[in-house]
């Protein structure tokens, strides 16, 4: 698809991981932007991205936990543990892993992407935590690689300068705008959660990673 591309009520709602129903419930509301070809409600994919992008970062649209299929993006032999790495040294460890993935198909092209992407601006977000993300076309599903750094990665551009311990990559197919910022937003939202923070901090095991990221443990 380009970004003029015409959609259906079905391809949006495939989109955005959510319902028919609430598609067209929005469409009829005026609350996403569309028009109507005789009696069909179509959508133009520009403006349908430049929408998620605006009511995810205002925080307006309910994204809700389900559409994030935690299962297939998130297991324990994508979770690592590092130590005494630079910045460099850390997210190319988590693009090592993340590549074993069967839904990374390029892994020197990830590589220099994600290294890219953190030279034109840092992914650290704060509260020790960072969160390098990419969408490519040789990715084919989302996909992600945990890093829990044993020591302070210092040399992150942080807004609060606090370094960075705990690493998040995000892997996307270049198609999966929306679900791709949904993970982002999914994640972000987890992090900020100080106690979940520590219990990954303190965590001895990628199975007990995985159980505290997902909510399986109690």
């Amino acid at each position: 698809m380009n970004s003029d591309d015409i959609l259906t009520i079905d391809e949006v709602a495939k989109y955005l991981r959510v319902s028919e129903r609430t598609v067209y419930d929005w469409a009829q509301k005026g609350e996403i932007p569309s028009g109507k070809i005789g009696t069909a409600w179509r959508f133009k994919r520009s403006d349908l991205e430049n929408w998620v992008n605006t009511r995810l970062s205002t925080s307006h649209l309910e994204m809700p936990e389900g559409n994030i299929q935690l299962e297939t993006i998130i297991s324990p032999d994508r979770i690592i543990f590092i130590s005494d790495l630079t910045k460099r040294e850390a997210l190319l460890a988590l693009v090592d892993n993340i590549a074993t993935a069967p839904q990374i198909k390029n892994r020197q092209e990830l590589a220099q992407e994600i290294l890219k992407r953190e030279e034109l601006m840092s992914t650290a977000i704060g509260r020790g935590i960072a969160i390098p993300h990419i969408r490519l076309p040789s990715i084919t599903d989302l996909v992600v690689s945990v890093g829990i750094s044993r020591t302070d990665i210092g040399d992150f551009q942080t807004l609060d300068d606090e370094p960075v311990r705990l690493l998040l990559m995000i892997a996307a197919a270049y198609n999966q705008h929306a679900y791709y910022l949904q993970a982002l937003a999914f994640f972000s939202r987890r992090l900020k959660n100080r106690e979940l923070r520590n219990a990954l901090l303190a965590s001895e095991n990628p199975q007990e990673v995985c159980q505290i990221l997902t909510g399986s443990r109690a």
